[in-house]
């Protein structure tokens, strides 16, 4: 499309913007320059931008059927089958829906992008596909990424894999679902403020967040630089420290990452042991009166009727928590309170921290008031 041409009284108006005019026997010298600049945008408008065909044929996919997505998790279902051979060779994967694939439709949970495709594929994809693995479609993520739970996707709710009436977390809320179910070996996520990890542990299935810059974030929807990670989300600590593998590196267009970064072993590194590590636990996660799975006695039978156990944070760790005796400090939740200051009929005057009599924080207030009572006020007003 060519550059509309300033006329005349367009440019004489732009001058007395500037507070200066253009003679009239200039006007035509001025209108030469000008298309000495707007020129080369008209060349450019003429020239098609080269496409790059995806090295992995594929066709478009098409949306889910009702019946073949029960949980909801399926943004849209494609096979792209990746090299012959690799690491991930024979293994199923899905990407989030925040990930561009080449030819095949990116909502990032919402209808404000209804329509846009891709032309590219995201480093990522490239490199699982080089690797051997068959992408099987994209995986719903929360509206924009912006949700812990897995409810906001404008496609609906997504369902815990082991609980229907459950959240399954989120934002990575279809890649953990798809795992937990058997649907997929692998996914890839995108974690901002815990969007791998979260829906992660409430499926009862394995997720990392890498450090800072580890895995390319080239192609895929941002929220903010310093925030942005691509992981890899599995049912087994083996396979995320696979899939770490194969996406871990710099790709030279990602500037997150150092010329200078290299991945390291992670398959060597699940050979070694926790000697030495201290772990914590957070008590107040824990022992809330019809919220938390009461932990079975020793020799009681297990229970039936689910695949795994529940990923709630309930969960006994060993040694924890510790039986409380008399030869054993009481936790904070069961010391008992402090007594009681005594009370007499008249206590001393209080200071105003914001009444209006006096307004003074120095000498006793004329009119104390319990605390409780007393309307909030800033400070310092």
């Amino acid at each position: 499309m060519a550059v509309r041409r300033p006329a005349s009284e367009d440019l004489q108006a732009i001058a007395r913007q500037f507070h200066f005019t253009i003679p009239d026997g200039r006007m035509a010298s001025v209108q030469a320059l000008l298309e000495g600049f707007l020129a080369p945008y008209d060349r450019l408008g003429q020239l098609q931008e080269p496409g790059q065909e995806p090295r992995y044929p594929r066709d478009g996919g098409a949306a889910p059927r009702p019946e073949e997505n029960p949980l909801g998790a399926w943004a849209w279902r494609v096979r792209i089958q990746g090299a012959a051979g690799g690491l991930l060779a024979g293994r199923t994967i899905a990407i989030k829906d925040n990930v561009a694939v080449a030819g095949v439709p990116m909502r990032n949970g919402t209808v404000l992008l209804d329509g846009y495709v891709p032309d590219q594929d995201a480093t990522v994809v490239e490199r699982v596909l080089d690797a051997g693995a068959t992408i099987l479609g994209k995986a719903v993520c929360e509206s924009l990424c912006f949700s812990g739970g897995s409810h906001t996707a404008d496609s609906g709710p997504v369902r815990n894999p082991y609980d229907p009436i459950r959240s399954t977390g989120g934002s990575s809320t279809g890649s953990a679902a798809l795992v937990a179910a058997g649907e997929v070996d692998l996914a890839i996520g995108g974690d901002q403020g815990g969007s791998v990890r979260i829906p992660s542990c409430w499926s009862g299935i394995y997720g990392l967040k890498p450090t800072w810059g580890l895995v390319p974030y080239t192609g895929a929807f941002p929220i903010e630089a310093s925030l942005d990670h691509l992981g890899p989300m599995a049912r087994s600590s083996r396979d995320v420290a696979l899939l770490l593998s194969v996406l871990a590196g710099p790709d030279g267009l990602d500037p997150r990452q150092h010329a200078g970064l290299q991945p390291a072993d992670y398959l060597a590194a699940l050979g070694g042991d926790v000697a030495g590590l201290r772990l914590g636990i957070v008590r107040e996660g824990f022992g809330h009166q019809g919220w938390s799975t009461p932990t079975p006695k020793a020799g009681a039978p297990a229970a039936t009727g689910s695949p795994r156990p529940s990923s709630s944070p309930s969960w006994r760790v060993a040694g924890w928590p510790r039986p409380t005796t008399a030869a054993t400090t009481p936790s904070r939740r069961t010391s008992p309170a402090p007594p009681a200051p005594p009370t007499t009929r008249r206590s001393a005057p209080r200071t105003c921290s914001s009444c209006r009599p006096c307004r003074s924080r120095r000498r006793p207030c004329p009119r104390p008031t319990p605390r409780w009572r007393r309307p909030w006020r800033v400070p310092w007003r």
